[in-house]
């Protein structure tokens, strides 16, 4: 929305309207964004004070005034996430008062034509002034006098033409009824309450800085000390309690509001107009029966009273809100609401705004908050249906969704209108088939078929079908008998099984149940993946419908819109493409296949034929067990979409028919097979220049490797796969055609395990890509096209990695694990749930043993006979207990028989059968449990408490430690494809160092996804991100600072408060304050993030070796020497521990110790580390790099420097003698950083820095502009470091260096006059403050960067 307030315009009046530093005007203008909820002022707010000097005067990043530090305005800021800002002409914005004719108060928007009148009403809910107006009309008054009424759907270009200026609205009240002033009445509850204000630490860390800075007036610079919590991280388990914070705690200005039991009026009172009573009770201790008419409020004379009594009190007063007839009867409701609405604007502005999809919680406070009474909220909860507001409200979700595609969208406006619609309405229905499918998992629906057997139990609720998709894979696992191609699977959609007939008739029921089992949940997360192509595809006339999967309390539950019609009566005449016999019978129609054919071509898909079962060949262009029902709407839509992409050829035999390539590998696929059809006519070498990170292969294609006929490549064709090869199904067509189809099939299987595994590890051995957690290692499978059932055969060619093949084995059992906890799960009666997620806990973190004799004997039998036995049991009493009937008596209480021998046992048999991995025999030892805990957690949906826990106890973990269990969502979301390409060409602009481009390209991006989603999405995090980049190597720090810590905010609301990416936008606060002289913040910024870090993969990872350099850099710059030695020492012991004494990643923790004993004048440890470091880079790089060459420059200085030193004075021998024997550690840190590093595991070359995502923008930027010869802006100046040394260190140093150290800042001038005569360190600080440092010869640890994040950064902004 592009509106805001005129007291926000006030508070902007004094800001700049430039661009930012170094950016030019941008020539083209982007598309209108959305003015940023900061926009709106606090009360009484004035604009800060700029300074030139780059100190922090408020640091707190106010919601409303959010002054940006380094004496950046809001108002530049702003401006710089809309580029086009610069003047209201620019972007279309004009002044509009508003008048609420309630009030009489007058407030001011700016609007462009373009805005909606639903955006309208958005601001003014946001707005303090008309935050609890909820019933009114919206008039528009035009210059000329004449009136326009405002229809929510209407764009305000549609009623009135505002650019001719003098135009004004009135909010005008409208007429209650029984549904607007039941949501008043909500609407009013949640304003009252500070819940929904996520305050992020990093806004508490800014205002704690700023109260500390008011009580100090200290202008030198302080030495740092060690902040609390600030350390390596060895212990994470004591960390757990620092990660969840306590909530604001709420003001009370009211007692209750609760509906008062005279409700529901009388007849004879609902014809006067009353609609509603309410029972309030105020802090004062009054209390008053209130009437809601279609009018308004008043107090009415029956507060005490046990019959009505409607007429109005003696002092009775009214209003047209309940706000407003509250502040008349209460002054201490007055002045709290005031301290709310104050609060609230004091925050930033994103942590007033709701997430629509917010991330499950690992962890919850502890001690657990107190519960009390609440009738509010006790009416809520026997008021709101599951999935619905209120009784008998129901959306028809369908018509809703299919009604949004059928949008127009031929311009840019529309496309907004209509991607804000389809996003809201899947939000929406997400919402909603999470609570159905948990009133389904708990018993709240009963079946649509309660006579059908229990596995095909259907269920309809709010206009949304559910069906189960059970877990079977461990009831396989004891199946002697393996499923046939004859008798395979049904995968029939279960709105189809419910009306169309099935002719496979004759198959036993048990034989149907287990197919169908097998069938549903191995293909849910395909038939999930098909519906987002075909989506994506967005074909005219095809539709798909809403899908989502919810995992919860071990049940699979799939839930779908429903199609028109399909529930009525027998439907199968309606079946017009597909089968649903499993190609007995192929149905097809011509006017279908035309719009399957359409949607085929933009999916690379095949137009084929296959034979049905009287032989008959049928032209498909989709699998043959997809389905084409024609609804009571008249609309084409298209089901079961499990099979949109080819079958896995390395995964042969019945039991692996949903084992399909992903979509990600096959448009890599077809971008390799391109590239190598352009390289053909040249030399062989020169299509090895192809960037690999991009999707095309390293190196070139071999021979045999080359398209040719047979494969069904050739030059001028079109790259088209036959989706039903490889299958049980029969096709037609010329023999040489099917095995082209097969062999193409096989060549894209064989691409992945040749081509694009063996590359994916390479990067990861190089640290190009460096996942952190389960998730973060998924999302980079994925991203490369590699499926999870890969995990097993790559954690093996990591092994030598000690921290890859901790986090593959990891991974690997913990999705093992989760399957284990599934199935006792659904074998677990209501009131067990958490002693069985205890007591599984127990057995997977500690060790429990048999409590009894016969278990004992029963454990020493067979662990996999005992394992079979139990989860074939559990499995089919948990299906009777799903579906309303009683669970099996051995069933309820498996959970106490099992062991922690028997839980690793049956972790490992599901890990040599789904990952075809053999857990290592040490694995309990070896798995770090915290990250364990956290993942698994995670996947489950669990919630702990959040308390340190002795997880090297045999039981560490009690029932109450279990709060909650939680559903896992996947769903089909569609994305902004637009905002997407916007991005990645702004990507490509700022790696080419084109800045302006891809500022405006960023921000156009951002102001799209900021209409369509809001802006709680991680796109948009992305989005601030990298506008954060480029007003960073503008040169604008504060600016970079504000985007980055809205980039903090959106990732901890959407993504989690320990994700990997919340810990990397708290690692680049900390090195944007510590550019900014705030060396405080940096450092709390980085606790946090080593926090984050060693919560999600443990203290031993290359990440948290490149945050302790960082952390050492700012405790260096303040002068704390000992604590930097020691930071920087374990730096390097982690780095060659991990990656090996000859990693590149080594080479810079040397250079590092090596920059820092320059800084205190040791110039022979200098001399020592930096050709340490020349060693590395010389044998990886050879000796004609250029980061060679830096590293020989860099000696040469170190050389000359300690040339120049004089020789020592007498006596400082036994001086320094006796200042080590005082000072123990620092000779364990100078032994250590002396001597020879131990053999450890060989690496590959190049490092990370702290932000891999962000860091390739300018990585890149650096390397495209040396190639052009250009020369990027010079980084600040460091401060003085030399001048708060301590004694002790000083004449410690002259024993090293065989000399006087300088005086006080001399070193530090020698470095500052360095700069100008070595070199530029291109801006690199954003990664490791090392080089910002010094006076680097042309970038030693610069250059090393480019190379590094070359390919890393594509990976993980993918």
């Amino acid at each position: 929305m592009a509106g805001k307030s005129n007291k926000a315009k006030k508070a902007k009046a004094a800001g700049s309207n430039s661009a930012p530093a170094n950016i030019p005007e941008p020539e083209s203008k982007p598309v209108e964004p959305s003015v940023l909820a900061s926009d709106v002022p606090a009360a009484g707010v004035s604009p800060p004070n700029g300074e030139a000097n780059g100190e922090i005067r408020n640091t707190d990043m106010d919601a409303h005034t959010e002054e940006a530090p380094a004496g950046v305005k809001e108002e530049e800021a702003d401006e710089k996430s809309s580029p086009g800002k610069q003047k209201e002409g620019e972007m279309g914005l004009y002044s509009v008062q508003v008048k609420v004719v309630q009030s009489g108060e007058k407030l001011e928007l700016q609007l462009s034509p373009g805005d909606s009148v639903m955006d309208v009403r958005q601001f003014l809910l946001d707005a303090p002034e008309t935050c609890f107006y909820t019933c009114y009309n919206l008039v528009l008054h035009s210059k000329d006098g004449s009136l326009h009424p405002m229809e929510d759907y209407n764009e305000i270009s549609e009623v009135a033409d505002i650019t001719t200026g003098g135009c004004s609205l009135e909010l005008i009240p409208k007429l209650y009824d029984e549904r607007s002033i039941r949501h008043h009445v909500k609407r009013s509850r949640d304003l009252l309450s500070l819940s929904n204000l996520h305050v992020s630490l990093s806004s508490s860390f800014a205002l704690h800085h700023e109260a500390g800075d008011q009580k100090t007036t200290d202008s030198g610079k302080q030495e740092a000390q060690e902040i609390d919590g600030l350390g390596f991280m060895e212990d994470v388990s004591s960390s757990i309690p620092n990660l969840i914070l306590p909530g604001p705690k709420d003001i009370k200005c009211i007692e209750s509001i609760v509906f008062s039991s005279f409700n529901p009026p009388p007849s004879y009172r609902k014809l006067v107009g009353d609609l509603i009573y309410i029972d309030v009770k105020t802090v004062e201790g009054n209390t008053y029966c209130i009437t809601g008419s279609t009018k308004g409020f008043y107090v009415n004379s029956s507060a005490s009273a046990v019959t009505l009594d409607p007429k109005p009190s003696k002092n009775s007063h009214e209003s047209s809100t309940l706000f407003g007839l509250l502040q008349k009867l209460s002054p201490k409701f007055k002045k709290g609401f005031r301290e709310i609405l104050d609060r609230k604007a004091s925050a930033h502005p994103f942590e007033n705004v709701q997430s629509l999809m917010p991330p499950n919680s690992w962890l919850s406070t502890f001690p657990l908050p107190e519960h009390k009474r609440d009738a509010a909220r006790a009416e809520d909860a026997v008021i709101l249906t599951y999935g619905s507001d209120t009784i008998g409200m129901q959306r028809d979700w369908n018509e809703e969704l299919q009604s949004c595609r059928d949008f127009p969208h031929t311009n840019p406006q529309e496309r907004i209108l209509r991607g804000r619609a389809l996003y809201k309405v899947s939000c929406d229905f997400i919402d909603a088939a999470v609570k159905g499918a948990v009133g389904v998992i708990n018993r709240c629906v009963l079946p649509i078929n309660p006579t059908d057997p229990e596995c095909f139990h259907m269920y309809v609720h709010n206009n949304i079908f559910f069906s189960f998709a059970l877990d079977s894979y461990f009831e396989n696992l004891s199946k002697e008998k393996k499923p046939t191609p004859d008798d395979g699977p049904q995968e029939n959609s279960a709105q189809t099984r419910s009306t169309i007939p099935d002719t496979n008739a004759d198959t036993p029921d048990e034989a149907q149940i287990a197919d169908s089992e097998q069938a549903t949940y191995d293909s849910a997360n395909n038939d999930l993946r098909g519906t987002k192509a075909y989506q994506e595809a967005d074909v005219p006339g095809l539709y798909n419908l809403a899908m989502a999967i919810i995992d919860y309390r071990g049940f699979r539950v799939v839930a779908q819109s429903i199609i028109p019609g399909i529930l009525q009566g027998d439907k199968s005449e309606s079946l017009l493409y597909g089968s649903v016999d499993n190609g007995k019978k192929i149905c097809w129609n011509e006017s279908f296949h035309a719009k399957v054919v359409e949607a085929a071509k933009r999916l690379h898909l095949k137009e084929h034929e296959v034979l049905d079962g009287s032989g008959n060949p049928i032209k498909l262009a989709a699998p043959v067990e997809c389905k084409g029902i024609v609804g009571s709407d008249d609309r084409h839509y298209l089901l079961d979409l499990m099979r949109v992409t080819p079958r896995d050829s390395n995964y042969k035999g019945p039991e692996h028919r949903f084992s399909v390539l992903r979509p990600e590998l096959i448009s890599s696929f077809i971008e390799s097979e391109a590239t190598s059809k352009q390289s053909e006519p040249k030399a062989e070498e020169e299509s090895e220049a192809h960037d690999p990170a991009t999707g095309s292969s390293e190196t070139s294609i071999k021979d045999d490797e080359k398209p040719n006929e047979k494969d069904g490549l050739t030059p001028s064709s079109e790259i088209l796969f036959n989706p039903n090869v490889l299958t049980e199904f029969k096709l037609a067509g010329a023999p040489e055609e099917i095995e082209a189809d097969e062999a193409l099939v096989c060549k894209v299987g064989t691409y992945l395990t040749d081509v694009v595994i063996p590359k994916f590890v390479q990067d990861l051995c190089a640290l190009d890509i460096s996942p952190m957690d389960g998730q973060t290692l998924t999302d980079a499978l994925h991203s490369h096209g590699i499926n999870m059932r890969y995990l097993g055969k790559i954690a093996v060619m990591v092994k030598h990695m000690l921290h890859l093949w901790a986090l593959f084995v990891t991974e690997v059992v913990v999705r093992s694990a989760k399957h284990v906890v599934k199935d006792l799960l659904r074998a677990t009666d209501d009131h067990d749930v958490g002693p069985a997620v205890a007591h599984f806990m127990n057995c997977l973190m500690g060790d429990v043993q048999p409590t009894s004799v016969k278990g004992a004997s029963v454990q020493s039998k067979s662990h996999k006979k005992g394992h079979e036995l139990q989860t074939s049991k559990s499995i089919r009493g948990s299906t009777r207990r799903a579906h309303g009937g009683q669970a099996l008596t051995k069933g309820s209480v498996s959970y106490t028989s099992l062991t922690s021998d028997g839980a690793w046992t049956s972790i490992n048999e599901f890990a040599k059968s789904k990952y075809q991995f053999e857990v290592p025999e040490d694995v309990r030892s070896m798995v770090k449990k915290v990250p364990v805990l956290r993942n698994l957690c995670i996947k489950i949906g669990i919630t702990i408490a959040s308390r340190k826990y002795d997880l090297q106890a045999s039981t560490p973990f009690q029932v109450s430690d279990i709060l909650n269990l939680q559903p896992v969502v996947k769903h089909s979301i569609p994305v902004c494809t637009e905002a997407s390409d916007l991005m990645e060409a702004g990507k490509i602009r700022l790696a080419e160092g084109k800045l302006n481009e891809a500022y405006t390209l960023f921000s156009e991006s951002f102001a799209l996804l900021q209409q369509i989603t809001g802006p709680m999405h991680k796109d948009v995090a992305n989005c601030c991100r990298y506008l954060g980049m480029v007003l960073y190597h503008a040169g604008d720090v504060g600016g970079a600072l504000v985007q980055q810590h809205r980039e903090l905010i959106i990732n901890e609301r959407c993504l989690g408060l320990d994700h990997p990416d919340t810990a990397h936008s708290y690692g680049n606060m900390g090195l944007f304050y510590h550019q900014l002289n705030q060396v405080d913040l940096a450092l709390r910024h980085m606790s946090r993030t080593l926090l984050l870090l060693s919560l999600s993969s443990g203290p031993d990872h290359p990440d948290m070796t490149g945050t302790l350099i960082n952390v050492a850099m700012m405790y260096q710059d303040t002068g704390n020497m000992n604590t930097a030695l020691r930071y920087l020492q374990e730096a390097l012991s982690k780095t060659q521990r991990l990656l090996g004494p000859e990693h590149i990643q080594t080479a810079v923790c040397y250079h590092a110790l090596a920059i820092a004993f320059n800084c205190m004048g040791a110039f022979k440890l200098s001399i020592q580390h930096e050709k340490k470091t020349y060693d590395i880079l010389a044998k990886q790089l050879g000796e004609e790099d250029s980061r060679t060459k830096d590293s020989e420059n860099w000696i040469k200085t170190f050389k000359l420097r300690e040339q120049q030193k004089q020789k020592v004075a007498p006596g400082s021998t036994m001086k320094a003698i006796d200042l080590l024997k005082t000072h123990p550690d620092l000779v364990q840190a100078f032994q250590a950083m002396s001597s020879n590093p131990a053999p450890a595991t060989e690496g590959l070359p190049r490092g990370r820095g702290i932000d891999a995502r962000a860091a390739r923008a300018a990585a890149d930027i650096r390397r495209k502009a040396a190639a052009r010869g250009q020369q990027l802006r010079q980084n600040p100046a460091p401060a003085p470091t030399g001048q708060n040394l301590s004694a002790s260190l000083s004449q410690l140093l002259n024993i090293i260096n065989s000399g006087e150290v300088p005086a006080s800042g001399a070193g530090v001038k020698a470095e500052s006059s360095g700069n100008g005569n070595v070199g530029n360190e291109n801006g690199n600080e954003t990664l490791h403050p090392v080089e910002e440092k010094t006076a680097a010869p042309v970038g030693l640890g610069t250059s090393l960067e480019p190379k590094k994040q070359k390919s890393k950064s594509k990976a993980t902004s993918s």
